[in-house]
């Protein structure tokens, strides 16, 4: 289960990648700091899509924790949990990659994969 909680730490880090790329968007306009997501939701191009990446990491952090949780509680494999998750964390950096790379149709492929490892994680003391 070490993995898998190392994978879940790094997942917590993950939405702080785009991130990066968004400030940078924000501080080319003039930051905001009174209204930052009304200029945020101006952004276009890199930055746009780096928010678009930045938010839904934290989509995916919140179905991942709680995969996270069912696993280690129901007491899952953990070479099967640790798997999971490695897969997980390597789909959400691919992710994020092709998300700012406007890579639509593969990013949408990965998502779906790292999608299914979360369910799968969650159900892992079952499935497998």
């Amino acid at each position: 289960m070490e993995t898998m909680i190392t994978c879940l730490f790094i997942t917590l880090l993950l939405p702080y990648v785009p991130r990066l790329f968004t400030a940078r968007a924000q501080l080319g306009m003039g930051y905001n700091n009174h209204e930052p997501r009304t200029q945020q939701s101006r952004l276009t191009g890199l930055g746009a899509r780096a928010l678009g990446a930045h938010n839904n990491s934290f989509e995916a952090l919140q179905l991942f924790t709680a995969a996270a949780f069912i696993a280690y509680t129901t007491q899952a494999d953990p070479a099967i949990a640790a798997r999971l998750s490695v897969g997980f964390v390597a789909c959400r950096v691919a992710y994020i990659a092709l998300y700012l790379l406007d890579k639509p149709s593969a990013r949408s492929t990965i998502w779906v994969i790292g999608f299914a490892a979360t369910v799968a994680l969650a159900g892992a003391k079952w499935i497998f």
